[in-house]
């Protein structure tokens, strides 16, 4: 097994909506209702991540 990169993505949906929240490693928040867009916000880091934008 290789070593993990020691950062952690997490996406949590929040029941009764199609809503999924997610929380970059750096700590920056974002909602979407497709969990692809949410990957790629995740993935893009950092772009989008800054507070302003990240919580929409």
């Amino acid at each position: 097994m290789s070593p993990g990169t020691g950062q952690v993505y997490r996406i949590d949906w929040l029941p009764g909506t199609d809503v999924l929240h997610g929380t970059c490693h750096c700590g920056a928040q974002h909602t979407a209702e497709d969990p692809v867009l949410m990957w790629e916000w995740m993935l893009a880091h950092p772009e989008g991540h800054d507070s302003e934008e990240a919580v929409r």
